[in-house]
């Protein structure tokens, strides 16, 4: 049951004036907000399916249609060193600048907004149902937070104002000039590194690689805590090679208290009968992380011994444990048995 009571409309234009894109001649629009650079011709959709040219001006068909509403656990993101044990309120639209096979969330994402239920919010209303169901964040996710861009700002604008932390989960694909305006609000957010190559990109989620490793980066030094997710898809991304060079690159240019989840596989979208992944995969993934130096590892999407434990680096004390509960022994951000600093925000 969705937090907030709104009703729902369907039957008139909640278009709103779109940042970051070019007039061109004839009356056609380059977005560029994405790496994509769309050009739209009068009266064309963007390829997220969220953004369309009307009368030589882009607009978002998605501010304030939100899809989907919900009060998770923070570790549902997963955000596991970000006020771990807390609620944060939730939404999404409909739509994504991304087209991966593998997609779990579909139905939204792969969307355009007319396809599917939704109710006019505004960012007022957001902000307020948060406060109201005593989350301390707002979590912009089920699909990808980029392609209602506007929508977003105006809420983690809002929301800061009232003492609430924002949090991104996001695919990162997505241009230097709007990263960097944006998330000046925002606290925290979950990149989802697909894989590490443009092959796989291409083939599998129709974009490349390079503008996430570059929204990564950018974020990390504006001073987002970050947390990475690794959907391991076996047979496609599972492969020693392919995980030995993502954690070297994330240990060599994040450093070796980056977090990182990797997260099993379940068939759907276009893969229904592909394989799940199997655990074997996912200790594997671990293993190569421990062995490139990175430190904080979890393992997503199965239950699986100490595979959601913060252990401290030093001393290997259980730090925080999850299981039905969040338990956090930690002191602040201090090892309770041996002072060690532990990285996040607690």
């Amino acid at each position: 049951m969705s937090p907030l009571t709104v009703a729902p409309i369907t039957s008139q234009s909640t278009a709103k004036g779109a940042l970051f894109y070019k007039a061109l001649k004839s009356g056609s629009v380059q977005c560029q907000l994405c790496p994509r650079l769309c050009v739209l011709p009068d009266g064309f959709w963007g390829n997220c399916n969220a953004r369309k040219n009307i009368n030589g001006k882009l607009f978002s068909e998605v501010y304030g249609r939100v899809a989907a509403m919900a009060i998770d656990p923070i570790e549902k993101k997963p955000l596991f060193h970000f006020f771990p044990g807390t609620r944060i309120f939730s939404f999404g639209t409909a739509g994504c600048n991304l087209h991966c096979r593998f997609c779990q969330n579909h139905s939204m994402a792969q969307s355009r907004p007319d396809d599917i239920p939704f109710e006019k919010v505004s960012p007022e209303q957001i902000v307020d149902a948060a406060i109201k169901s005593g989350c301390p964040s707002i979590a912009y996710t089920y699909n990808e937070p980029y392609i209602f861009y506007e929508f977003v700002l105006e809420t983690a604008k809002l929301a800061r104002k009232n003492g609430l932390k924002n949090v991104m989960v996001t695919n990162g694909f997505c241009l230097p000039g709007p990263t960097k305006r944006l998330y000046k609000y925002i606290g925290a957010a979950n990149i989802d590194l697909k894989g590490f190559s443009d092959d796989f990109y291409k083939k599998y989620c129709d974009a490349c690689l390079n503008p996430v490793l570059d929204t990564i980066l950018h974020i990390k030094e504006m001073g987002v805590h970050v947390e990475l997710t690794n959907l391991l898809i076996p047979s496609l991304n599972d492969d020693k090679e392919s995980l030995t060079t993502l954690c070297n690159w994330i240990a060599d240019s994040l450093g070796s208290d980056q977090i990182i989840h990797f997260s099993a596989f379940h068939p759907d979208h276009k893969m229904g009968s592909h394989p799940s992944t199997p655990i074997t995969k996912l200790l594997m993934a671990k293993a190569i992380a421990e062995k490139s130096g990175l430190k904080y590892i979890y393992l997503g999407n199965v239950r699986y011994k100490d595979s959601a434990t913060t252990f401290c680096p030093m001393c290997k004390k259980a730090m925080i444990t999850r299981d039905f509960q969040v338990n956090n022994l930690l002191s602040k951000n201090k090892c309770f048995a041996c002072n060690a600093e532990i990285p996040g925000v607690f």
